[in-house]
């Protein structure tokens, strides 16, 4: 009925027309934390996305709902949560499940909206383009080779050629998940559009001029940004940007003191990267090399966003376009011992957000107000002037953008699967993984969550059904492991993290406040419904 519904609307607004509704310029960046000048970085350079923070809305604690690329952006651009539209790793397609749900995109073409992306929205090679798009982008317009390959330097490419063959040989299809891979970064004397972020911000710049200059209604361009996710690959004159002695490395570097066992991972992602040691910690070298190379991204994409942006001055259409940053989840460099996302802590949940709309007040003042990526859904529709529907799980925070003040959301919810048994797509642990240089970690791994669970530990709960969920409030973050195959359970361990004495997150207190505890998990239990 809904979805019948929502065709009657279509038909209705192709009627009416949509020409006086404000374009989207809607931006998002693939493991980017919130690593940003705006957002306090002591050594970032962002100059174009604190500009923006500066003329629009920079939301300081935003969380997404998995820390994983699929199903953070799925329950994004659904408006559901994980456990709703049921894509809780990135090897499962959201149509097959959902085939009936409406993406914020489609929503928008339905309402009479051209809608066209260039670069990563949806994750891998479901974009879903037989409903949320309306046309292709003007790659015609764009006089440049489109890159072919994630690296620019000859060497590197035939490398990860090599060792994804060798993989492949062994393993078969399990090698297409990642298991043969380049280096983890690169430093190339090559034009910005040599890369694909690159490339892509030209094709976004041509395809949005050809809609203004052909079309007679408002668009929502999506622009998604491959980097700052591994590869690390940048332009030198990024990397340049930065005093490698100079670049501060995590300062919390062991996990957090009676944390649970199972809340972190061995860095599979990253570990699986040639150069990188497949077991021990990275060392304070290597180390400082790869957070330059990740801030080398982070000035890239930076660069490119700025001139996304600039074009929208230059069209004459900037004062009637909705921009919109986000980031999918956030990223551990090194912070717990950890490199990469897929935790329920701090720092792989947080993400950069940031709102500029038409008619803003107070523009320039953050908030500290606690939202959720899950409700960009609802206020991109609200601030569009189109209608809501049912299937939101999200609340529109247009309120905070005329007042950056009010009080908000009690808290904000993330989850994710079993950290320490699960490969870095979140999809459970294959016999590939076993097999290969992942599998002594795997086994210290095992070691340590058998220690803490001692009789409760059993390999198919907590590879296959163990879910972890993060309520983050005003001053708590607070994480329950559960058994997803029964609701009434007890968790199997609990973690408490008091953000007023305890920012990094190093020591669980739970033991200490079982009455906190208590109350959290029954505004959690309000949100999960377990």
């Amino acid at each position: 009925m809904k979805y019948i519904f929502s065709v009657l609307v279509l038909m209705w607004t192709t009627v009416l027309g949509a020409t006086n509704r404000p374009n989207v310029l809607f931006i998002s960046i693939d493991d980017l934390r919130p690593e940003l000048g705006c957002y306090g970085s002591p050594v970032a350079k962002s100059p174009n996305l604190d500009k923006l923070a500066a003329e629009g809305r920079r939301f300081d604690r935003a969380y997404c709902q998995q820390a994983i690329c699929s199903p953070s952006r799925v329950s994004l651009l659904s408006g559901t949560r994980p456990d709703t539209n049921g894509v809780t790793h990135n090897l499962v397609e959201f149509r097959a499940l959902n085939p009936r749900l409406i993406t914020l995109p489609q929503h928008f073409r339905m309402q009479g909206y051209e809608t066209v992306f260039c670069g990563k929205i949806f994750h891998g090679k479901a974009t879903d383009d037989a409903y949320s798009w309306s046309r292709k982008p003007a790659t015609k317009l764009v006089d440049l080779p489109r890159p072919k390959s994630r690296y620019a330097d000859p060497k590197n490419v035939r490398l990860r050629n090599e060792n994804f063959k060798a993989m492949f040989e062994k393993y078969g299809e399990s090698a297409r998940r990642g298991l043969g891979h380049g280096p983890a970064y690169e430093r190339a004397d090559v034009p910005d559009h040599a890369y694909i972020d690159g490339y892509n911000t030209e094709l976004a710049i041509a395809t949005m001029r050809q809609m203004v200059e052909q079309d007679n209604k408002p668009f929502f361009m999506a622009l998604g940004y491959f980097l700052p996710h591994l590869n690390w690959n940048a332009p030198e004159k990024y990397w340049d940007m930065y005093d490698r002695n100079s670049i501060p490395l995590a300062t919390q570097v062991t996990p957090p003191k009676g944390g649970a066992a199972v809340g972190l991972h061995p860095s599979f992602e990253l570990r699986v990267r040639h150069g990188i040691p497949k077991i021990g910690p990275v060392d304070q070298q290597l180390s400082r090399t790869l957070k330059h190379a990740y801030l080398a991204c982070v000035s890239y994409v930076d660069a490119q966003i700025g001139r996304a942006i600039a074009a929208l001055d230059e069209l004459g259409i900037r004062e009637n376009t909705i921009i919109v940053v986000w980031g999918d989840h956030g990223w551990h460099l090194g912070d717990m011992g950890v490199w990469g996302k897929a935790t329920n802590y701090e720092i792989a949940t947080r993400v950069p957000l940031i709102v500029s709309a038409p008619g803003m007040r107070a523009r320039g003042a953050g908030t500290k107000a606690l939202v959720e990526l899950v409700d960009l859904y609802p206020t991109l529709c609200e601030l569009a002037g189109i209608p809501q529907l049912d299937q939101l799980e999200g609340k529109s925070f247009v309120p905070l953008l005329k007042d950056p003040t009010l009080d908000w959301k009690k808290g904000a919810v993330s989850q994710f699967p079993s950290p320490a048994l699960r490969e870095w797509a979140a999809n459970p642990l294959s016999q590939a993984m076993r097999e290969t240089f992942f599998g002594p970690l795997i086994e210290e791994v095992e070691a340590r969550i058998i220690q803490q669970q001692d009789d409760r530990w059993d390999r198919e709960l907590f590879e296959q059904h163990l879910m972890g969920y993060a309520y983050r409030s005003d001053r708590y973050r607070l994480i329950t492991w559960l058994d997803t195959r029964d609701a009434l359970a007890a968790p199997l361990y609990v973690e408490l993290f008091d953000h007023e004495t305890d920012p990094e997150e190093a020591c669980n207190v739970a033991a200490e406040y079982p009455e906190i505890v208590a109350e959290l998990r029954a505004h959690l239990k309000k949100v999960i419904k377990r």
